[in-house]
C-alpha cells in the first residue's frame, strides 16, 4: 500500500473513531445547567493527528542519525540526509489541512447523525477557533505537554461558540457565561490533553 493510501486510511480511522466519541458523549450531557459545557473527548483524536506527526518525525530523525553515525560519513553528507529526511517526513504526514478534514468531517457527519443540525453552525465556528489556537501554540510545546495546547484549544473552541451564539439569537447578554466556559474550557482541554498525550507517547516504533 501506498504511503498516500495509508495516510488515508489512518485519517478515515480516526475520523471514524472521532465520530464514535462525539456521538456517544451526545447521549449523556454533563448535569451542569450551563449551556455548551462539555467534556469534548473528541478533540483527543485531533490533538492525536496534530502531535502523531511530529513524534513520527521525531522517530525517523533518530533512526537517521543512528544510520550516519553507524557508516562514519562526514558532515555534508549528514547535513543532507537529514534535510531530506525532514522534507519526506513533511511529505508523509499529516498537514494542517489533513487534521482539520478530520476535525471538520467528524463535526458535520456527528450533527447530521444526532439530528441536531441547529447546533452545526455552533459546532464549526467553536471547532474552528480551538484547532487555530491549537495550531499556534503546537509551535511553543513539546509531546510532554499536549495537554497545555488541549488547554488553550478548549478555551478558543468555547469563546467561538459563545460568540455564534451571541450574534446567531441576537442576545449579547450571553457572553456573561463566558468566564464560566473558560473554565470549563481549561479543565475539559487539560483532560483530552493528557489522554491525547498519552496515546502519543505509546505510538509502537514499527508503525512510526
Amino acid at each position: 500500500m501506498s504511503k498516500k493510501a495509508n495516510k488515508l486510511t489512518l485519517m478515515a480511522i480516526l475520523t471514524a473513531v472521532a465520530l464514535i466519541i462525539f456521538i456517544i458523549e451526545a447521549q449523556f450531557p454533563l448535569p451542569i445547567p450551563v449551556p455548551g459545557v462539555k467534556l469534548g473527548l473528541a478533540n483527543i483524536i485531533t490533538l492525536f493527528a496534530l502531535f502523531y506527526q511530529r513524534n513520527k518525525q521525531g522517530m525517523q530523525e533518530g533512526h537517521s542519525k543512528q544510520k550516519n553515525q553507524s557508516k562514519h560519513e562526514d558532515q555534508c553528507k549528514h547535513e543532507k540526509q537529514n534535510k531530506q529526511s525532514k522534507k519526506d517526513s513533511r511529505n508523509e504526514f499529516f498537514t494542517t489541512s489533513n487534521v482539520f478534514s478530520i476535525l471538520f468531517c467528524r463535526i458535520v457527519l456527528g450533527t447530521l447523525l444526532t439530528g441536531r443540525l441547529i447546533v452545526l453552525v455552533y459546532s464549526l465556528t467553536g471547532g474552528v477557533f480551538g484547532f487555530i489556537a491549537q495550531i499556534m501554540i503546537k509551535r511553543f510545546v513539546s509531546n510532554k505537554q499536549i495537554w497545555v495546547c488541549g488547554a488553550v484549544g478548549g478555551i478558543f473552541h468555547n469563546i467561538g461558540q459563545i460568540l455564534a451564539a451571541a450574534v446567531i439569537t441576537g442576545t449579547p447578554a450571553i457572553i456573561a457565561y463566558l468566564p464560566i466556559l473558560i473554565i470549563a474550557g481549561i479543565l475539559t482541554g487539560i483532560l483530552t490533553g493528557f489522554i491525547a498525550q498519552f496515546a502519543v507517547a505509546r505510538i509502537p516504533e514499527s508503525i512510526a
